[in-house]
């Protein structure tokens, strides 16, 4: 298997593809000139797990999002595995009994949603290194099946045709406005909505994270997980900020 080694010049929906072809094992790995470096695991051509070095929903988000769990419960499983240095998901099913059918749909969801980050972006460097372990709660033994991550992933012939077709992303690339700005992107995100959401969806949103992630709504969290969710609430607060402030 011999994969691209720009990002520009093939699309996520190709490596995967080619991935996924042959049967392969290991760690996609795509670094930005940036220097944020993103992780795709695989295991006989399935993905397992998927590492992005940016903001993303988060597990609580995406439950909250669905409804599946109530918010005392949600804030008091985030704090006891932050404390613990377990994963949050173990934390719900081991200590709050929740549905591991409920964690394992959200653990899904939030994989699709990265490998969603990653599509959006416009270069990296490609390497895939076979001997990388993969992440604490990768999906060993029930990886994303080819249906799951391959479907209706944008491939290089859709992307050149959309160029072609559309000033979109010359006028992304220069700021005018019409086109995919990708840090509003990111920051839509970050909030958990949708591109192009309203601002009463926006305000929402971050209304909702506020309460979950603001420190002194947290009174008995240690040290440690006060930074933790300052960081977060920064991060919120900024792409709020972006977005409708």
């Amino acid at each position: 298997m011999q994969l691209p080694g720009r990002l520009k010049v093939t699309t996520l929906g190709d490596l995967l593809g080619a991935l996924h072809r042959s049967r392969a094992s290991g760690t996609l790995e795509l670094a930005e000139p940036s220097g944020r470096v993103h992780r795709v695991h695989v295991a006989s051509g399935l993905v397992t797990a998927v590492e992005v070095d940016r903001a993303c929903a988060s597990l609580a988000e995406i439950l909250r999002r669905q409804d599946e769990v109530d918010e005392d419960t949600l804030r008091r499983s985030l704090l006891r595995a932050m404390a613990s240095r377990r994963l949050h998901g173990e934390v719900l099913v081991r200590d709050f009994h929740l549905s591991s059918e409920i964690v394992g749909r959200a653990l899904r969801r939030q994989i699709m949603l990265r490998l969603q980050v990653l599509e959006d972006l416009s270069d990296a460097q490609i390497s895939f290194h076979v001997a990388v372990r993969s992440p604490r709660g990768a999906l060993v033994d029930e990886p994303l099946a080819a249906p799951e991550f391959l479907a209706g992933r944008r491939r290089t012939r859709d992307r050149d045709r959309e160029r072609a077709q559309s000033g979109t992303y010359r006028a992304a690339a220069s700021g005018m406005p019409g086109g995919w700005d990708p840090a509003r992107a990111h920051a839509y995100r970050t909030l958990g909505v949708s591109f192009g959401a309203a601002d009463a969806e926006v305000k929402q949103a971050y209304r909702r994270l506020v309460r979950a992630y603001h420190p002194d709504l947290h009174p008995d969290a240690t040290h440690d997980e006060r930074k933790s969710l300052s960081a977060r609430f920064a991060e919120v607060t900024a792409a709020y900020r972006a977005l409708v402030a």
